[in-house]
């Protein structure tokens, strides 16, 4: 019988996801994902720890084996037309970046302002968020909407010195994205010189969007 662990695994492949950094993310130990304990079970905080990190993850296909393993496959086949999707692009709140990164937001997807933009209909426009705080002026004011193309953390492939959105385990930020120090690495820079760059492990990054326009608000 296939046991929790080995579905972990199977996650962890069919997302392409490094061994290391998926124990990075959920602060498991390394021996977590030697084969050679695949048949032994996963510990409830363990099962927490995996769950939290990883939202995407069906619980009742980690616990069971039944069900999808992602959660948006598992809502798109329960609910294949529950919601027509309307017109526009939605803007949405600069917390709710993990949702759209991740596949879950066809629930709250919903409940948004939607804004038809023609220009945005060739660059595949997946959402909009309101630019907050003086970080990244004069580039972006406070209040300015930028529209984002979602990317998938799996195969990102950065194009330096571009402006991403990103939400990390401190929140989602705006910032110009440069090489880091090693290849784990990548360097956040603001407009704003008053703000120094940082370094963040592409780990702690949990959704992404490449910046592709922006509408200025006098």
């Amino acid at each position: 019988m296939e046991t929790s662990r080995q579905r972990i695994l199977e996650f962890i492949e069919k997302q392409s996801i490094k061994p290391k950094d998926f124990l990075l993310k959920t602060g498991l130990k390394k021996g977590f994902v030697d084969k050679s304990h695949i048949n032994s079970g996963i510990s409830d905080i363990y099962l927490s720890k995996i769950l939290e990190s990883y939202p995407e993850i069906n619980p009742t296909w980690l616990l069971t084996g039944k069900g999808e393993r992602l959660l948006e496959i598992e809502l798109d086949r329960v609910y294949p037309n529950a919601h027509p999707k309307p017109d526009g692009i939605p803007l949405i709140p600069l917390d709710a970046m993990a949702g759209f990164g991740n596949g879950s937001a066809q629930i709250m997807d919903y409940d948004t302002d939607r804004y038809v933009v023609p220009e945005f209909t060739e660059l595949d426009v997946d959402f909009m968020i309101r630019v907050k705080g003086s970080s990244m002026f004069p580039k972006y004011n406070s209040g300015d909407l930028v529209a984002c193309k979602k990317l998938s953390l799996s195969d990102v492939f950065f194009q330096w010195n571009k402006v991403y959105v990103l939400d990390t385990d401190q929140g989602a930020i705006v910032k110009r994205i440069k090489p880091g120090d090693d290849e784990e690495h990548i360097t956040l820079k603001s407009e704003n010189e008053d703000y120094d760059p940082f370094q963040i492990h592409r780990s702690r990054i949990n959704a992404i969007a490449l910046v592709v326009g922006v509408i200025r608000l006098e």
